[in-house]
């Protein structure tokens, strides 16, 4: 809790916390969807964003754009009123597998078939969840530890608990494990520890490169929840992550702070010669990717201002052009993005 206080702390002194969001919440994507096996990088992710085509199988891609999507829709219905519910899960996994992989399968809909995982049937599989018929009343158990019933646990081990009993249950065909850890953002993203404000006031904790980093553990670990009952040791894993995770982030934080700071400077030392740079290069430290025209758009400048003002920026070495075209050309926010893309390479 001291670190996720920290981590918020530093988020509620930052002069726009929602490009970090954007950029954060992006990675998260990425790195959740690698869990499941795509091989779709954050570069991937948000050249694809801009019409580039993947250099990986844009199925992969696609699971990652739907991750953002479904990220965005639960934290809208929070932010509205909604509790979080079997209505508010449901809907994300519809739209985390819309137009996906598995989007035949029961979006949004809980299983009514049996799974398993690993193994090719039941018999040789490495964990069975329980058969279809017993899902809607173990979702159901699940709603109401959700909101506190039957004790109300600190938020950090309600958080870790249900995670883990949501990937016990299992309860829709495909998307589980990514469903499972966005619950965890939702809730710290809503539930208080004070009474007064959610845990974090801006959803910037995300625990999928401390599982893709640990991954044989998690499974382990929440197997050996099923197989032992061992609380313990799950809720160890899970906190620990927690920290540090809070850590990391708020060091990726101060280190895209630090960089801003330096090219913005950079930029105003140009003076009158540097035009619009300094513009354009504020709606790059959102956007991190970006073509001229929606540069045009978002300042309201002429095309010509636009592009001059771009190629200021590549001169002083800030921005890339990374598709080699002569039409329709992407520029990316070279730094920026390194940080961001530390932890999402292909494997």
């Amino acid at each position: 809790m001291l670190e996720l206080g920290r981590l918020d702390g530093l988020t509620s002194r930052l002069p726009d916390p929602d490009q970090f969001l954007f950029a954060f919440a992006r990675k998260e994507a990425v790195l959740s969807s690698q869990i499941e096996g795509t091989q779709s990088s954050l570069s991937d992710l948000m050249l694809f964003e801009r019409g580039a085509v993947p250099e990986v199988p844009a199925d992969d891609v696609q699971e990652a754009v739907n991750y953002v999507l479904a990220l965005n829709h639960g934290l809208d219905l929070i932010r509205s009123g909604v509790p979080i519910s079997l209505r508010l899960i449901r809907e994300m996994h519809g739209i985390l597998l819309r137009g996906a992989r598995g989007g035949g399968t029961g979006a949004g809909d809980f299983r009514g078939v049996p799974n398993w995982i690993g193994g090719i049937d039941p018999t040789s599989a490495r964990y069975v969840p329980p058969p279809p018929n017993l899902v809607p009343d173990a979702m159901g158990f699940l709603e109401a530890f959700l909101h506190g019933e039957p004790e109300a646990f600190p938020i950090l081990l309600r958080a870790g608990m249900a995670h883990a009993q949501f990937e016990a249950i299992h309860p829709f065909l495909d998307g589980n494990g990514r469903v499972g850890r966005l619950l965890v953002t939702m809730m710290l993203s809503s539930e208080t520890a004070d009474g007064l404000k959610p845990v974090l006031g801006h959803p910037l904790l995300y625990l999928s490169l401390y599982l893709k980093k640990n991954r044989t553990e998690y499974y382990d670990r929440l197997l050996l929840v099923t197989e032992k009952g061992d609380w313990e040791g799950w809720i160890t894993f899970f906190l620990k992550g927690v920290i540090a995770v809070a850590r990391s982030t708020i060091e990726t934080t101060r280190r895209i702070l630090t960089l801003l700071d330096a090219d913005r400077e950079r930029v105003a030392s140009l003076g009158r010669r540097g035009g619009s740079a300094l513009q354009v290069f504020e709606v790059f430290s959102k956007e991190v990717v970006l073509k001229v025209p929606e540069i045009v758009v978002s300042l309201g400048v002429s095309e010509p201002t636009a592009s001059k003002a771009v190629r200021i920026l590549e001169a002083e070495g800030i921005v890339t052009e990374v598709t080699g075209q002569k039409r329709n050309r992407i520029f990316v926010y070279r730094e920026f993005l390194k940080i961001l893309n530390e932890g999402t390479e292909h494997e």
